[in-house]
């Protein structure tokens, strides 16, 4: 169900917030062993919140947006009081002393947190096998892998564990696994949403959204999320529209982009071009026009981001020293030794690698001829996109090049794991908003999304134009409940 049919069961005395909650941990109970969404489940909490939301809706307060509606939040946001380990043995034991801001404003609107979701490790993954707590399986096919790196978050509503949940996006990490699950998957603008209490990866590129099963729902939690914060110098300071307002406007005289080179890209799956091409159709059925644009240096985002991210990551993850907090190495003869070791035995094996690209890319003789170009091509790929923007409204892609893939299948090529980014990445490197829905099936029964980008600032129209094709395509009328029930 959407947030707004619940919020009406809720008004109108239907259901109890305390008997939502229980049936939704009752749900974690029964299929969690078999996905692995959850790192923990914070049932005591719940229950309490949703006890004292009904005390406060049967004395006639004035409830917020969310009030009573159980959701998930991705392991790398800080939740005052409850672990936020970012899936490492490095902060296994971390309990945040402060709320991160995206999170603070769910629970002021009165939404209810029922768990932190699993992710790679510090958001470092294309498939959240990289968790040091075990991998997240996806609820169509246990056999395959969500996505990454919130997978966790993107399983989690998709197996319909809790009503929506929050991740983070660095280089796709929302819409990837939203693709892979059969979701909706927002990554708003760079600066939309405060990033304050989000463990860094990269900092130029992270950025908060949802996973909702619908649309208006990703519309509803971006209200409340997004906005001004004093606490983050890189959150935007423009006014936040009424993102659902225009959710029901006819799509028709607007122009979509197909962008080229995208669906020219080697290891473009049969299926998930065709899926996409139909999605396309059905907008041009909606009354949008259809525009061939080109950007020529799209697919060297993957390269770009490749210098960029793991140089940013070794600046952000270089606090991790056995020190301050975090893990610890025992029995360490100097502190260089037990600095070492900490990192060597805290950190997984991705993470690692990253910290040393990254490390390389910004060292004496290696940093202008690798994070220098790295950046300057990082502008161009930011004007293909100002001037695709020219000549369309929004952008549209498929959002991986594939289906989920199975579990372990990239264990040994890092490279390919990479690969499922390609079609995510740009997006992030020009910091614009973008979604991905469900438009279809490949013959083995796994969800193919489509991507529809938006210019800076500018979720109010990929919001609609989504809106407009999930109501028309109805794709998502199936879930997952055979594979869960094996």
């Amino acid at each position: 169900m959407t947030i707004s049919a619940l919020r009406q069961q809720l008004l109108s005395g239907d259901v109890s917030a305390r008997e939502l909650v229980d049936q939704y941990l009752q749900r974690i109970s029964s299929v969690d062993s078999k996905v692995h969404a959850f790192l923990e489940v914070t049932a005591d909490r719940a229950r309490a919140d949703a006890d004292r939301i009904d005390a406060a809706r049967s004395a006639g307060e004035t409830l917020g947006p969310l009030a009573g509606l159980p959701l998930a939040i991705k392991d790398n946001l800080c939740t005052k009081g409850i672990k936020t380990t970012c899936s490492s043995r490095m902060l296994e034991g971390f309990v945040p002393p402060y709320e991160s801001t995206a999170t603070d404003r769910l629970w002021q609107s009165g939404a209810i947190l029922i768990g932190k979701t699993n992710l790679d490790e510090f958001a470092m993954g294309g498939s959240t096998e990289t968790s040091a707590f075990g991998p997240t399986n996806n609820p169509w096919n246990p056999a395959h892998v969500p996505g990454g790196s919130s997978g966790g978050s993107a399983a989690a509503v998709a197996a319909g564990e809790c009503i929506a949940s929050l991740g983070s996006d660095t280089g796709g990490s929302i819409r990837q696994p939203a693709s892979f699950c059969g979701v909706v998957g927002l990554k708003p603008t760079y600066g939309r949403v405060s990033r304050w209490g989000l463990v860094a990866f990269a900092s130029s590129l992270d950025q908060i959204g949802p996973f909702t099963t619908s649309v208006a729902d990703s519309a509803e939690l971006l209200q409340v999320i997004a906005g001004h914060d004093v606490r983050d110098s890189t959150c935007l300071t423009a006014e936040v529209p009424d993102y659902s307002a225009g959710l029901n406007r006819s799509i028709k005289g607007l122009k979509v982009g197909l962008i080229k080179e995208c669906f020219e890209a080697d290891g473009l799956d049969p299926e998930v071009k065709r899926s996409v091409e139909a999605s396309a159709a059905q907008l041009e059925a909606l009354g949008a026009e259809l525009v061939e644009v080109s950007c020529p240096r799209f697919t060297d985002g993957i390269a770009t981001y490749y210098v960029i991210a793991p140089s940013e990551a070794s600046a952000n993850l270089a606090r991790y020293d056995g020190v301050k907090y975090g893990y610890r190495a025992d029995d360490a003869e100097n502190l260089a030794s037990m600095t070492a070791r900490s990192r060597a035995e805290g950190f997984g094996a991705e993470v690692q690698r990253r910290i040393l690209i990254g490390t390389y890319a910004l060292s004496a003789g290696y940093v202008d001829a690798y994070y220098k170009k790295a950046q300057q091509v990082r502008t161009l790929i930011r004007r293909d996109f100002d001037a695709a923007f020219g000549k369309v409204d929004v952008l549209l892609t498929p959002t991986a090049p594939t289906p989920a893939f199975k579990a372990g299948a990239h264990a040994d090529d890092p490279l390919a794991m990479y690969l499922a980014d390609l079609l995510t990445i740009p997006v992030n490197l020009a910091g614009l908003p973008a979604i991905s829905l469900p438009c279809g099936f490949s013959r083995a029964g796994l969800p193919i999304g489509v991507q529809l980008i938006g210019n800076v600032l500018d979720e109010a129209t990929i919001l609609q134009v989504a809106h407009q094709y999930e109501q028309a395509a109805n794709v998502m009328a199936a879930r997952p409940e055979a594979a869960l029930a094996v």
